[in-house]
């Protein structure tokens, strides 16, 4: 595999970054068809990636090998108005290329992510993935994370 580093994402990732998160959305469009990704995704992801880096309340991470960028985390800090613990650290991204993802690349940048939204004042850690992404499911609860909110949707006719 060769050496990873987990790092800050720059405005120069944008690009690469952009295609990890398209390649994200097309995978959880395997699981429901309401995640059908649009025809202008890399657009739209290009955009997203760009207005994360910098910005003040979200986290933008990679795994860098040496040649490319191997896999990428998102997450911002959400205030919870009514609930203790009141913020918390919501990832609403992360993708790492198949062919790294049985090494510790994932673990590792998770780690890192809560470390650095902890700093940013996270209480709580939340993970957002498609109900039926039994990878992502196994993952995040070998880590200690558990089932906390269910979403039920009804497509209007």
């Amino acid at each position: 595999m060769g050496h990873v580093v987990i790092r800050k994402a720059s405005k120069s990732d944008s690009s690469e970054i952009a295609d990890l998160f398209v390649r994200l959305k097309r995978l959880n469009s395997e699981f429901d068809p309401l995640f059908g990704v649009v025809a202008d995704a890399k657009e739209h992801a290009e955009e997203y990636v760009r207005s994360t880096v910098g910005a003040r309340q979200t986290l933008l991470l990679v795994a860098a090998g040496s040649e490319r960028i191997i896999g990428a985390l998102r997450a911002e800090l959400r205030r919870r108005l009514f609930y203790a613990p009141g913020t918390e650290g919501y990832i609403t991204e992360m993708y790492i290329l198949p062919e790294y993802r049985r090494g510790e690349v994932g673990a590792e940048l998770l780690s890192r992510a809560m470390a650095e939204l902890k700093s940013m004042g996270a209480e709580i850690i939340v993970a957002d993935f498609p109900s039926r992404n039994e990878i992502a499911t196994q993952f995040y609860s070998k880590r200690g994370f558990r089932r906390l909110v269910e979403s039920y949707v009804h497509v209007l006719q």
